[in-house]
């Protein structure tokens, strides 16, 4: 069985990859999961929830990989070891997730292990599992893992790009550049070894560009974010007058 793959755009640049759905869904066999915990308004405008990756052939796939890393974590860990055994892995770069996430703690720390034991095997990630990252990957990370952490998730507050890797979606190249940042476009492993902070342009999908509406996407993530506080705000505030009703905000006027 081959576990790890080619897609069309990776495959130019020689780079293997392995893949899970994006974000959330139902099995076959009726069980809910989401490979995608943290994800933000990047849900919204993935690319992975269009095009090849919606085929029923690929989508199932994808389900397929998910379901064996839930269901049988050490089976599927122990079949990875045996795929990057092949000489045609040494030296070679492995991209940890076209689609979906590190959707666990444990799931991470099988591909750490997976890495430790295949150190002629280079990998890498995009992720926006930053406190997981935090615990488990930075203090100690393997020698041939590198990773970035992209916007557009829950947890881009606690990112710092002075001090973290961190790659945005722009709505196109122009506006990379007058950001001032990088763009990954002439090959994906920029993203992870070229300049930072790294730029991506937005895929040229209509109604995900709508819904981006000119943004990067750290930036409609924070407006997300502040008008979820604003209504925990008057939320709290109405509870606290005794006033719970639709909108209210508790000022007495």
């Amino acid at each position: 069985m081959t576990l790890l793959r080619q897609n069309r755009e990776l495959k130019k640049l020689g780079i293997w990859n392995w893949s899970l759905p994006a974000f959330a869904g139902k099995l076959p066999d009726g069980r809910n999961y989401n490979a995608c915990p943290s994800a933000g308004v990047c849900a919204q405008a993935c690319y992975a929830r269009n095009g090849t990756y919606l085929f029923p052939q690929v989508k199932a796939r994808h389900q397929d990989n998910l379901r064996w890393t839930m269901d049988d974590l050490p089976g599927w860990q122990h079949a990875m070891l045996a795929e990057l055994s092949r000489k045609r892995f040494i030296d070679a770069w492995v991209r940890i997730h076209d689609s979906g996430d590190f959707y666990s703690r444990a799931y991470l720390t099988a591909w750490l292990e997976i890495m430790r034991a295949r150190q002629r095997t280079r990998f890498y990630a995009y992720t926006k599992e930053v406190a997981a990252f935090r615990e488990l990957v930075e203090p100690n990370p393997p020698r041939n893992f590198w990773w970035v952490y992209s916007y557009g998730g829950t947890q881009d507050s606690t990112l710092d790009p002075t001090v973290d890797r961190v790659a945005d979606v722009f709505p196109d190249d122009q506006s990379i550049a007058a950001a001032g940042w990088h763009s990954q476009e002439d090959s994906d492993l920029l993203a992870v070894l070229g300049p930072a902070p790294v730029g991506i342009s937005a895929n040229n999908i209509a109604r995900f560009k709508a819904r981006q509406a000119g943004r990067r996407w750290s930036r409609w993530q924070a407006g997300v974010d502040a008008a979820r506080a604003a209504r925990g705000t008057s939320t709290r505030s109405a509870a606290a007058t005794g006033d719970t009703r639709p909108g209210a905000s508790g000022d007495p006027r």
